[in-house]
């Protein structure tokens, strides 16, 4: 992994911006455990509710939490479930590479789509493995809509951290915020509409989590071998 730190000359041509991973360095070994830990918190999950059809207990307690807010809940709920609908994830990555590329930093265009897109492609594919359900044969573990929000909000974070030069404890809770927040605000809006169970939602956190570090180290990696004369 060390290799994608500092690359030779010839990089220039291959990244646009050379010795500057998608994965900043000094997140790396943080970022690396959290994808550990998301993995077996998602494989956990994923045997505990494999073949279900019906909500657990902490699904039912969570979901009448949601249900506590007021009639507009809908509203918002079904804005934010856009973001995920194909059409208003291909605005927000289409807006994301556009930005990467004005700014000549093409690897970045590449990791934003690839990130996001391995981490939908691995959600859809759970789906099939866990087999658990929703209104009568939908699969729902993990979810797909919160698996993408939160890749691209991690996706963006950490490419922020970079451009910015943070530190690890400023680029550690800059991208872990963003996490959170692009987490919980999709979750809250499928719980809301129905279309998944609580922990469906954490699940795709969690696919998100595990898959984003794992792209964006794959990308540095075939970057530095690409830039090797």
């Amino acid at each position: 992994m060390a290799e994608a730190d500092v690359e030779p000359g010839p990089a220039r041509q291959v990244t646009g911006e050379p010795g500057r991973p998608v994965l900043p360095a000094v997140l790396r070994a943080w970022w690396g455990a959290l994808a550990a830990l998301a993995a077996l918190a998602l494989g956990l999950l994923g045997i505990r509710y494999a073949g279900h059809g019906e909500p657990g207990a902490v699904d039912t307690r969570l979901q009448a939490a949601a249900d506590g807010a007021g009639p507009w809940r809908y509203d918002l709920a079904h804005a934010v479930d856009f973001l995920g609908e194909p059409a208003g994830a291909a605005l927000l990555v289409a807006a994301t590479v556009l930005v990467c590329l004005l700014l000549r930093h093409p690897r970045a265009a590449v990791f934003a789509v690839a990130a996001v897109g391995l981490s939908v492609v691995t959600a859809t594919l759970l789906k099939r493995v866990v087999g658990r359900t929703i209104h009568g044969g939908y699969l729902s573990f993990p979810s797909g809509h919160t698996a993408f929000l939160t890749a691209f909000a991690v996706a963006v974070a950490l490419l922020a951290a970079g451009r910015l030069g943070l530190g690890r404890a400023a680029g550690t809770s800059l991208v872990l915020a963003a996490a959170l927040a692009g987490g919980a605000v999709m979750g809250w809006a499928q719980v809301v509409l129905g279309a998944h169970y609580p922990t469906d939602t954490v699940g795709g956190w969690c696919t998100a989590l595990a898959v984003v570090p794992a792209t964006a180290w794959l990308v540095d990696r075939t970057a530095a071998r690409a830039a090797r004369p």
